[in-house]
């Protein structure tokens, strides 16, 4: 298995620190993007950081946490080939997945309490796309995505 990305801007390092100790603790192998310090980041380049390596292949997966979960998941989707959700609940943490074959799942830490976010993080690792109804759509996505590629 490859390794999780996983990285967050300062208003979410501490909630952070506390997915890692989740998944280390189940012996899910963690890239940590950073940030490690309260000191003030932008949220959009620790967002495509993360993003660009799941989108090169060097993570099947990424989890983005800023304060609410919405900037990382807007900059992440900005780049090519990627499917990031905001994950705020167990339905839509599986469905992310299941139906939307997301590859990055964000978080917010001011909005998820931390145990309500590692169980997110559970359901959403063991989710897989089924395809099914939603692979159409998934692909249809991906067309709308190379037509409007800047060429």
């Amino acid at each position: 298995m490859k390794p999780i990305a996983i990285g967050a801007d300062d208003a979410a390092v501490e909630f952070k620190a506390e997915i890692v100790k989740h998944l280390e603790s189940k012996g899910i192998p963690v890239h940590d993007y950073g940030v490690f310090s309260g000191d003030p980041m932008l949220y959009p380049d620790i967002a495509l950081e993360v993003a660009q390596a799941v989108a090169e292949g060097k993570h099947e997966r990424g989890i983005l946490m800023c304060g609410t979960g919405i900037g990382v998941c807007i900059t992440a989707n900005k780049v090519p080939g990627i499917r990031a959700a905001v994950c705020h609940d167990l339905y839509s943490a599986e469905r992310s997945r299941m139906s939307n074959d997301c590859q990055i799942m964000t978080l917010g830490a001011r909005v998820v309490a931390p145990e309500l976010a590692k169980s997110l993080v559970d359901v959403w690792l063991r989710s897989e796309f089924q395809a099914g109804r939603s692979g159409p759509k998934v692909e249809r996505i991906k067309e709308i995505e190379k037509s409007l590629a800047i060429k």
